[in-house]
This record gives structure tokens, C-alpha cells and sequence, in this order.
């Protein structure tokens, strides 16, 4: 079946569907990553976007039960060079193009993903629209113009969950949960994750270093958090503008300086605002598993995954309180910070992996020492 993908710059794209049929607008991104089609796909910080793929061939190794972020795929649309039906994995459970298809995402191969990922890095990410039922150019790029655009929308409120919740082991992979000992840490640490958005990569490494995790939804107030007298509150990744988060913002204001704190990506955003800073939003975002970062107080280089479309802007916050730790080597934007006095730090990108390297896991050792620090 044909399917086609408008851009909000008046280009239109045809090709062939998998997965759903139907329609969609998202703000289209692209993702630079060779593997982990299914970790991008259930990633909740990828809704609200359709996302392209840059490695040519996706599907070839289908799809399984474990490799997931989150309970279902997150993306409002999928976009490929060439979608590989036939799979060969010992793990596969399912085709990528059925599993897409059970949860009513629309997805498009046959297109020419170089040329569209250099018109988002030439004139920046902007809205789109697939479809399998409107075909008519004009048409649908009226409707991508007529989309709702990234800036200013709250989807942490739409991902996070409804009600707080305990995560234990058995909602883990058991390789997920080892140490780099290789074995499995003892709970020593109660530890309140927000979440905007939580990709479960993230709950099973503070597992894997012994924290015992209560995850609450985005809109908790800081009165509940500190009735539980949690050992520390993680921030977690998220979609969306984290200036509309205010809820978030208002919240973590009245916990800053009350325990350790630890952010990652939208968490991140939003302790820079809460802490007096902006953010902007990026042109066409950073998203792959293979992004350079400087960490400034070590001179290391760590390859790091990503995945956000907007940024601190350091020229807005406080130095006397803030630290710059760590700076993106393609663009010199903020990738890190901590407090100079309270126990606080956060990162913009995915120590975590999943998928990406690890070469920042060290960090949740970090958030671990600072715990221990505040206890004794």
C-alpha cells in the first residue's frame, strides 16, 4: 500500500507502508543508531515525534519481549530506508511490521532517508504527516502546517504514569541487574523516581546499585515526595518542552536542598529551570547512540546515547551555584552540571544506554556516593 510523508516545508515524500494504516502528525527527527530499533520505538520521550531511522536496513532481527523502555511503542510514526521483514534472531518473538501493527503505529519504507534527514539538518526538525488514506500532496501538506508544534507542549502529563508504584526485580531482565562485578547489588538506598516519561533501562540500573525504587507520576507534589523521607529523588527522561512542564518546575523548587537529586534529559531541563536557568529549543536535536561528550572535571571523552530536542542555555543560570561538567563535542551544548554546594548534579544525555554504550554507567555510582554522603 502507499503511503505518503508531507513535510510542513511544502516536501512530500512517497513510499510503501508497514505496520498500521491510517494517518499521523508528529514532529519528524531522525536517530543516528545502527541497533536498537525497539529500545528507540518504546522510548516515552519519543512521543509526539515520527522518527527516521539513518542506518538503511531496520527489522532484521524482529522483535522481543525484553528489549523494551517502556509497555508499548511510544513514536507517533516510523520512517525507513528499507523495512526487513524476514528476521533471524534466537530471542524474536514477533516482526517489527506486526508488532507495529498490534499497537496501531504507522510506519514508511521505500523512502529516501539521506536526502530527508539533510533537510532536518539543513533547515531543522519540523512538523509532518504520514498517510495511507490521503494521498492528495496538498492536502496533507496543509494538515502537517495545521499540526501542533513541539514548543510549548506538555507530554510528560501524557506518558507518566497514573498512580505511584514500587519497581521490584521481577519487572527486570536478570542480565540488567548485575553490577560490573557481575553481581547483584543489596537494596541499601530508598529512592523516589518522577516520572516524565521513565524509560525502564533507567530503573534497572539505580536497581542494579542497590536502590529501592517508589516511581510517582509527573504532577507528585513535593509534600508527598518528602513524606515518604526518601535517601534521594531521581528526575527522569521525558518528551516534549520542558518550559511547559511548570507543574514540574514549581515542584522541584521546594525539594532542591532537601535531598540528593539526580536528573537525566527532561529531568535535567527541568532542574536547570527550577534552579533560575532557560532552555531553547535545538534545530534538529541530538538522537543516536554515538554523540561525543567532554566530562569537564575528568577531560575524558565518553561516546553517549541520546535523545532531546532542547537544551539548557548556560548563559542563564547562576555560576556561582552551577558547575559545568560535561559539554557536547559537536556543539559545545550543555550536557551536564552540579551544584557547587547542595548535593545535585544532572546529564542531558542517557547514561543509562539502551540503546548506546556505556561508558557513562559511572554516574549512577555518583548519585550512589552522594546518597551515602547524606546519611552518614
Amino acid at each position: 500500500m502507499i503511503a505518503k510523508l508531507a513535510l510542513e516545508n511544502d516536501t512530500v515524500f512517497t513510499g510503501e507502508h508497514f505496520g498500521a494504516e491510517g494517518e499521523v502528525t508528529g514532529e519528524v527527527c531522525f536517530n543516528t543508531s545502527i541497533t536498537g530499533y525497539q529500545e528507540i520505538l518504546t522510548d516515552p520521550s519519543y512521543a509526539g515525534q515520527i522518527v527516521t531511522m539513518t542506518y538503511t536496513q531496520i527489522g532484521n532481527y524482529g522483535v522481543n519481549w525484553e528489549d523494551v523502555e517502556s509497555v508499548k511503542p511510544q513514536v507517533s510514526g516510523f520512517i525507513v530506508k528499507e523495512y526487513i521483514e524476514f528476521h533471524s534472531n534466537w530471542r524474536t518473538k514477533s516482526t517489527l511490521g506486526d508488532w507495529l501493527a498490534k499497537h496501531n503505529i504507522l510506519a514508511v519504507q521505500g523512502i529516501d532517508t539521506r536526502m530527508l534527514t539533510k533537510i532536518l539538518r539543513t533547515q531543522g526538525a519540523m512538523r509532518g504527516i504520514i498517510s495511507t488514506k490521503d494521498l492528495d500532496d496538498a492536502s496533507l501538506i496543509a494538515k502537517a502546517k495545521a499540526s501542533v508544534e513541539m514548543t510549548g507542549c506538555d507530554l510528560a502529563k501524557v506518558v507518566t504514569t497514573e498512580n505511584e508504584y514500587r519497581w521490584s526485580d521481577v519487572d527486570s531482565t536478570p542480565f540488567a541487574l548485575v553490577t560490573h562485578n557481575g553481581e547483584k547489588a543489596e537494596k541499601k538506598f530508598s529512592v523516589v523516581v518522577y516520572d516524565y516519561g521513565v524509560k525502564q533501562n533507567i530503573l534497572r540500573r539505580l536497581t542494579s546499585y542497590g536502590c529501592d525504587l517508589t516511581v510517582v507520576p509527573a504532577h507528585y507534589s513535593a509534600e508527598q515526595v518528602l513524606a515518604m523521607n526518601p535517601d534521594g529523588i531521581f528526575l527522569s527522561n521525558g518528551p516534549g518542552d520542558p518550559e511547559a512542564v511548570k507543574y514540574a518546575i514549581a515542584n522541584l523548587k521546594k525539594l532542591i536542598g532537601k535531598k540528593p537529586i539526580f536528573g537525566i534529559c527532561l529531568g535535567h531541563q527541568i532542574l536547570g529551570l527550577a534552579l533560575g536557568g532557560k532552555t531553547y529549543k535545538l534545530k534538529f536535536g541530538h538522537r543516536g547512540g554515538n554523540h561525543p561528550v567532554k566530562n569537564l572535571k575528568t577531560g575524558k571523552i565518553e561516546i553517549t546515547s541520546q535523545n532531546h530536542g532542547f537544551a539548557v542555555d548556560w548563559n542563564t543560570v547562576d555560576t556561582d551555584e552551577l558547575e559545568l561538567t560535561h559539554i557536547n563535542l559537536n556543539d559545545q551544548t550543555v550536557e551536564g552540571f552540579e551544584h557547587k554546594k547542595l548535593p545535585i548534579f544532572c546529564v542531558q544525555y542517557h547514561p543509562e544506554a539502551s540503546p548506546g554504550p556505556h561508558d557513562s554507567d559511572y554516574l549512577f555510582s555518583k548519585f550512589i556516593r552522594m546518597m551515602e554522603e547524606q546519611k552518614n
